[in-house]
């Protein structure tokens, strides 16, 4: 089983000029330029006290953590080959937006190694072993995760260890330091990868862990040297984007919507739900979300957008699905549901595009929608943080009242009784 996925590249170019390889150069040549850039441009002992300096760098320094990370995973190569050896399935798993992750991950990878791939929370894995595990068969178990600190993720990995020790682990984590890359150094059958630490994002909210996560579990059925030049194609849209979309998505953020509906399909129902998951933290719960695919939306959550909604649409590039896709987004127009538009995607349809309420984003080239789950979540992380701005909120901490916290608290693991 080795990694042979092949879809259509990312997209490149670069009509600014190579991207600079250090991430301090690279929001340096941001700085000054836009809405972004008269954020970055004051010292950052002023970001961190206006509560968005952690963030925003976050954000805007994910161009060049992805090709950092996909050469860091060239080296994970073997590591990768001796847990996908003999496996009849693969589970992914985490928690929050780890989970998101794994959903935007799973699907390309069940088609690109042939063997079958979920991807399952960690607390269904806790409460219902029985109903989201492979009940036989040799199982590898990949664990994501910021930290590696939250209670589900260590309890996951000790239960499986107990109840199926036949079963091998795969940890890919953002923090060196966290219990799931701390706890297993000398048990067989478990491995681990550790990303750079600059995408252990300290803001509470997840961004450039979300994203390098995705682009990491890619190695398990992308070839390296495939995966290197998917992350520089995509780093390049994504400085695009940066440079030249931020301003259109400041404007649409502080457009007074009520609500947001994410559209999207396949995997990139993982990044829609990421995306909802970003405003909704970032904004206190006062913006109501919801994720749904294109097709699911007419299925009785179409009554939930309203003249106040913004909708932000992930277009896909297989003809197939955006035929039904482009079928929806019609009859929202014909029925007038919704304010404003945000459509995400690859060689656009004009009759989509060109609407007066409708920010494009045109992605350029034939993009897969693996590739293109990481600009969706770009896209979310922008719009979410300029909103929480525009609100009063603190990106960097937005839960005044610590409802939520950046790892979530410790609470009991109960185990099942024993078997009479």
């Amino acid at each position: 089983m080795n990694g042979t996925e092949s879809h259509s590249s990312a997209p490149g170019g670069e009509p600014h000029g190579p991207l600079p390889s250090s991430v301090d150069e690279w929001l340096g040549s941001l700085a000054g330029h836009g809405a972004l850039g008269s954020l970055l441009e004051l010292p950052r002992e002023e970001q961190l006290r206006r509560g968005y300096g952690h963030t925003l760098r976050e954000i805007s320094q994910q161009p060049v953590t992805w090709i950092e990370t996909a050469a860091r995973m060239r080296s994970a190569g073997p590591m990768i080959q001796e847990s996908l050896a003999g496996a009849a399935a693969i589970v992914f798993t985490g928690s929050g937006s780890s989970v998101y992750a794994a959903e935007c991950v799973a699907p390309c990878l069940q088609r690109g190694l042939g063997v079958p791939a979920s991807a399952v929370p960690a607390g269904l894995i806790l409460t219902h072993p029985d109903t989201c595990l492979p009940p036989s068969g040799p199982l590898l178990l990949v664990s994501l995760a910021r930290s590696g600190n939250s209670p589900e993720s260590r309890a996951v990995v000790d239960w499986l260890l107990e109840s199926r020790p036949q079963a091998r682990h795969l940890l890919i984590t953002c923090n060196r330091e966290g219990a799931l890359a701390t706890s297993y150094r000398d048990r067989p059958g478990v491995r681990t990868i550790v990303l750079d630490e600059k995408t252990d994002d300290r803001s509470l909210v997840m961004t450039s862990s979300f994203t390098n996560l995705v682009l990491a579990s890619r190695a398990l059925a992308v070839a390296p040297g495939t995966l290197e030049e998917r992350a520089h194609g995509l780093a390049s849209a994504a400085a695009r984007l940066l440079r030249e979309q931020t301003d259109g998505l400041a404007e649409v953020a502080r457009s007074g919507f009520g609500s947001v509906v994410y559209l999207g399909s396949g995997c990139r129902l993982g990044s829609a739900r990421e995306a909802a998951l970003k405003m909704l933290e970032m904004n206190g719960g006062d913006v109501w979300t919801l994720a749904e695919s294109y097709l699911g939306l007419r299925h009785g959550p179409m009554s939930g957008i309203r003249p106040d909604t913004l909708v932000i649409a992930f277009l896909s590039s297989d003809p197939l699905v955006r035929a039904y896709e482009l079928d929806l987004l019609r009859e929202l127009d014909r029925k007038s549901l919704g304010a404003r538009r945000v459509v995400l995607g690859s060689e656009l349809p004009r009759d989509v595009a060109a609407t007066p309420a409708t920010l494009p984003l045109e992605c350029g080239g034939a993009t897969s929608d693996e590739d293109l789950t990481l600009l969706d979540a770009v896209v979310g992380q922008l719009v979410a943080f300029f909103r929480c701005l525009d609100a009063g909120y603190r990106p960097d901490s937005p839960s005044e009242d610590s409802v939520i916290t950046r790892v979530v608290s410790g609470f009991e693991i109960h185990r099942p009784e024993p078997a009479r």
